[in-house]
C-alpha cells in the first residue's frame, strides 16, 4: 500500500469515526447527566432510601410542550414530601392532532445542585409515548429526594426544587423527527386513559 493510500484510509477512517461520535454524543451526554445529576438532570433510580428524614421539602411541577401537538399538565402543581420518602404525581397528556404523534419527554430540576438528589423509581420520560388522535392519558411518576441532599453543604438548605418537563417530538435513528404514524416502543410502564375516558 502506498503512503497516499494509506493516508488516505487513516481519513477515511477519521471520519466515519467523527461521524460514529456525533450521532453517539447526545445519548451518552444524556446518561452521563442521569448518572451525575449534572446540569439539573434527574437520576434514575433502583431502589428507594432505607431511611426518612423529618424534613419537609416543596416540590413544584412545570410541563411545557415543543413542537408536538400536545396539552399536557400535571394533576397537582406541587406537593409537600419528606426527604427520603418516596412519592407519586400524575400528568395528564392528550394528543390534540388528527394523527398518532411519537414524542418523549425531557427533564431538568431546578435549582442544579439538587438534581443530584432527585431520582426517579418510575416515570413516563424514560421511553417514547405514541398518542393516538385525541387519545388522553395520564402517566405516573415515581421520585424521591436523597436524604444525602442534607448532608451535602451545597444543598442542605434547599426547601423548594421545581422539577420541569418538556415533550419534544421522537427523533428516529435517523436523526429526523418520525413521521405521523409511524410505529415506536412505548413505555413499559404505560399509563392509563384519563377518567371518563
Amino acid at each position: 500500500m502506498t503512503r497516499n493510500a494509506r493516508l488516505a484510509l487513516i481519513c477515511l477512517v477519521a471520519a466515519f469515526g467523527m461521524v460514529g461520535a456525533a450521532y453517539a454524543a447526545v445519548p451518552l451526554y444524556r446518561v452521563f447527566c442521569q448518572v451525575t445529576g449534572f446540569d439539573g438532570t434527574v437520576k434514575r433510580a433502583k431502589a428507594a432510601p432505607t431511611r426518612t428524614l423529618d424534613r419537609p421539602m416543596t416540590v413544584r411541577f412545570d410541563t411545557n410542550v415543543s413542537g408536538v401537538p400536545f396539552t399536557f399538565e400535571p394533576e397537582v402543581r406541587q406537593q409537600e414530601i419528606k426527604v427520603g420518602k418516596p412519592a407519586l404525581a400524575f400528568f395528564r397528556v392528550t394528543n390534540t392532532a388528527d394523527h398518532p404523534v411519537t414524542a418523549q419527554a425531557v427533564y431538568n430540576v431546578v435549582p442544579e445542585a439538587a438534581g443530584a438528589y432527585f431520582e426517579k423509581l418510575e416515570c413516563f420520560c424514560f421511553t417514547e409515548q405514541t398518542l393516538q388522535p385525541g387519545q388522553t392519558v395520564e402517566f405516573p411518576m415515581t421520585y424521591f429526594v436523597d436524604p444525602k441532599l442534607a448532608e451535602d453543604h451545597e444543598t442542605r438548605g434547599i426547601q423548594e426544587v421545581t422539577l420541569s418537563y418538556t415533550f419534544y417530538p421522537a427523533v428516529a435513528s435517523s436523526g429526523a423527527p418520525r413521521p405521523p404514524g409511524s410505529v415506536s416502543n412505548t413505555s413499559g410502564l404505560g399509563g392509563k386513559p384519563a377518567k371518563g375516558l
